[in-house]
Formats: structure tokens, sequence, C-alpha cells
């Protein structure tokens, strides 16, 4: 049998209650190993997780926290309400807290002078400038507190909880944590979204106040197709962070590493993981855009079941000559209740190679299904009773004691 015709007969639909049986996949360890102690990596154009350790472990953020300082700024860019050739004044605060007479990485702001929001960016960028991010905090919400709220808002509405945030530059706060998975999503939309942007990442160098620095990213001088994205370190305690991005042959990687013991380890593991990674796997197409893959159970609706779609491709990356198996479930909660329009994203294609889940996509109604009629929802009523009482009174019941 296929590779394909497997993965199809593995996905015959699971009715799950989502997250049902479905806790963090475990990345299997035989194939690849890392001292990094938290590790995402995946592929962006499918989307396949191709290697995890600790992804969803609490980290110091550090200066990568200044990823999603970009993002806010890029964000309002794109929403019209900044342009780059906008100018923020430089604080006392700023030029105290961040510059020129502070410890950490800067770009030399100066005390009261008016910078254009486009060398702000460079500055937060590539010179990892605590005094930038700083102004472009105030600049943007009037208090670097208030933008870290933005910060946090902003977390939440792309789907990303764990990252919490307290200030724009990165000093340690206990309140101020992130996660290697959350944090390559966070690059990954980046990338996506704001292309015009995203290349200020892969700057080689930035002058400012006669000042050249050279981009704190060391993997932009390794021979690794590298464009971004941001390094981050407090002290050895905190570790040193990694959020990065690479393309060789039009594949895009992207990996987020947090607790290396150095700058030395930290750039040594991201060059061996990524080029294990462009170097470990091919693409497998599992699904063509617009094909059925399962099917989710209605309830009240003129038909009993309504087919699922995914609207794109469904690629996977698997390693080269590996037996690993794998395995598909359709996941939603269900049964759905009708009616349900033709297009509506109701359920998950969940594809896992070996124990990891490697790819999550979602899945549409192939069609619209009406509200069934009076004795149509009176027998799914009773058939959910029943269903209910079998879950509650005997699959849940306690064993009974032995004579």
């Amino acid at each position: 049998m296929s590779l394909r015709a497997k993965l199809i007969q593995a996905v015959a639909v699971v009715l799950a209650l989502a997250g049902a049986g479905l806790g963090r996949a475990v990345a299997q360890q035989a194939a690849f190993q890392t001292s990094i102690p938290s590790v995402f990596l995946i592929d962006a154009d499918t989307r396949s997780v191709l290697f995890e350790k600790n992804p969803d472990a609490p980290s110091v953020p550090a200066s990568t926290v200044k990823v999603m300082t970009a993002e806010v700024v890029f964000n309002e860019m794109r929403e019209g309400r900044l342009k780059l050739d906008d100018e923020f004044t430089v604080s006392e605060n700023a030029w105290r807290t961040g510059g020129a007479m502070s410890s950490g990485s800067k770009m030399f702001a100066a005390l009261n002078s008016r910078i254009r929001i486009e060398d702000l960016i460079r500055g937060l960028v590539i010179d990892s400038g605590n005094d930038a991010a700083i102004v472009l905090a105030e600049g943007v919400a009037g208090a670097e507190s208030a933008f870290a709220q933005r910060m946090q808002e902003r977390a939440k509405v792309l789907g990303l909880p764990h990252l919490t945030f307290r200030n724009a530059w990165g000093k340690d706060d206990p309140g101020q944590r992130v996660t290697a998975r959350e944090m390559v999503m966070l690059a990954d939309h980046i990338i996506r979204t704001y292309p015009e942007y995203y290349r200020y990442f892969g700057e080689r160098e930035f002058t400012w106040s006669k000042i050249k620095q050279q981009n704190r990213n060391p993997l932009l001088g390794m021979d690794l197709g590298a464009d971004g994205l941001k390094t981050g370190n407090i002290d050895e305690n905190s570790g040193y962070g990694l959020v990065a991005s690479a393309t060789q042959n039009g594949q895009r990687l992207i990996l987020a590493m947090y607790g290396a013991k150095s700058s030395k380890e930290r750039a040594e593991e991201a060059r061996k993981i990524l080029q294990w990674g462009f170097r470990s796997f091919e693409m497998k197409q599992i699904f063509n855009a617009g094909e059925t893959v399962g099917a989710a159970k209605l309830f009240g609706g003129a038909s009993s079941e309504v087919p699922l779609i995914t609207r794109n491709n469904v690629r996977i990356l698997v390693p080269r000559s590996s037996a690993e198996r794998l395995s598909g479930r359709v996941v939603y909660n269900g049964p759905i209740s009708a009616p349900v329009q033709q297009g509506a994203v109701i359920a998950n294609l969940k594809i896992f190679r070996g124990t990891t889940l490697a790819v999550d996509v979602p899945l549409e109604a192939a069609e619209s299904v009406s509200t069934g009629t009076l004795t149509q929802r009176s027998l799914d009523a009773a058939w959910e009773l029943g269903q209910g009482l079998v879950r509650k009174y005997v699959l849940k019941q306690p064993p009974q004691p032995q004579p």
C-alpha cells in the first residue's frame, strides 16, 4: 500500500473531543541530538515539525523579545498609523535606561534627538538597541508599560498565549517569558505578513552616530542562507537564546532555541540543527487541495454528517529512508450543531510522524448543511442523551471490588 493510501486509511475519522488524547508530541531523539534544553524547528512551507525538544518550556527571552516589539511596530505601519519616515523623540528614560548611560546593547541614540522609524527599526533588529526599543515603545504607546500591554494583546490575537511581556527590550522580569514553539510561530507570522519589513533582520550592519555595528546574529555570516531574526542573552543564568530563519534551494526553516550555555554553543548548535534539517528530509504530498479528507458528525442537521476538505495541498516532510509510521486524526468538537456553512473551518487534520505531531491543518465543510426536521433533531437528541449516559455511567464507572 502506498504512503498516501496508508494515511488515508489511518485518517478514517476519529470522533474525539478537541484535545482528547492528543497531548503535546514528544520528538524522536534517536535520529538527532542537541545539547540545547529547548528547541523547535519547522519547515515554513508545509509547517512540518522537523524537531522539538521541550518546545513549551517557559524561557527567558532576553533580546529575542524584540521580535515581538518589531511585530507591533510592523502592524502599526500595516494599519497605516505609522510610516517609515515618521520620527520619534529620544526621551531621557530611553537614553538613560537603554542608551549611552546603560551597559546593554544600544544604537547610541542621542538624548532629545528625533529619529526616523526606519532607523529605529534598524537600531532595534541589527544593533539590538535597547534604546531603540524604548523609543519605539514610547512613541507608539506613550509609555513602555502601555506598549508591553499592546505586545500582550497582539500575542493573544496571533494565538500565542504562552508569550508574556513586561517590557520591549528584554530586561528580565518574572512575568516576561516565551516558549520556543510560539517564538517560531511568531517568526513565521512576521516572515509571511511583513516581507517588506522582515528584510531588516537580515542586514549585516548599521551605522548610527558614526558608530558602525555588525548584526548580532552569528548565523548571517555562515553559509546557511540565514536572513534573520534575533539573538538574546542577559547573563549565564538566563542562558543564550536565538530565533532564526534560513533558506536553501527555495526551502525555509525556522528555528527557536533557548538555554545554551554560551554564545559559542548557541551558534554551533544552531548551525548543526539547521544543516540537519535541510539535508535529512524529503517532501511527500498527502492530500490535494479540495480533496475530501473525512467527515464530521452533525447534530440536528438535514444530513448526519458533512464532508471535510482541505483548502490547500497537504504536504509533509519525512526523514529520508525512514520507516517512521505516518498516521492521522480528524479532530473537532463534536457532534457539530447544524446549520453549517460551506467553507466554515470546523475541524483539524493532525498528522503524526511516529509520535511527533508533524502537521496540523484546518479542515473546511465541503458543503452547506441546513437544520433538519423536528424528527431528525429529536432522534439526534435521543442519540446524544444515550451516548452521554454511556459515558457517564458505563465508561466512567469505577471498578467494583472482587468478592
